[in-house]
């Protein structure tokens, strides 16, 4: 149990994209070891804050310039000054996020498949 009595699966699972966030999380294919979700945001749309517990496998469809928060609204990640992002037809290793939103401050869709690898 977490200090204010509630459990912390329940947490976990509360924030899981496909809970938190189900208008951006498309969920393609699940079983015991993979979970795949096709994630979108649109240009001026923000996600809720979710988390992405397992490790995965991104491949970018097409990109935007995006900013990703922490939960109390602090910036983790700029793309528009980051030199690492990946490009459309690119595919990269995301380790699981703790909880986040994702605001799309660009001018086309922030598109990406996520193979989520379970039991890491």
């Amino acid at each position: 149990m977490i200090a204010d009595g509630r459990d912390p699966q329940e947490s976990i699972e509360r924030l899981d994209a496909m809970t938190a966030a189900p208008d951006h999380h498309e969920l393609l294919f699940e079983n015991e070891h993979v979970r795949v979700l096709d994630s979108l945001v649109r240009p001026g749309e923000a996600t809720p804050v979710h988390t992405h517990r397992w490790p995965s496998l991104l491949y970018v469809l097409s990109t935007s310039d995006f900013v990703r928060y922490g939960p109390a609204g602090e910036v983790v990640l700029d793309s528009r000054v980051s030199s690492n992002m990946a490009e459309a037809g690119k595919a990269i290793w995301s380790p699981p996020l703790k909880p986040h939103f994702v605001r799309n401050v660009g001018n086309s869709d922030l598109r990406v498949i996520s193979v989520e690898l379970k039991n890491q």
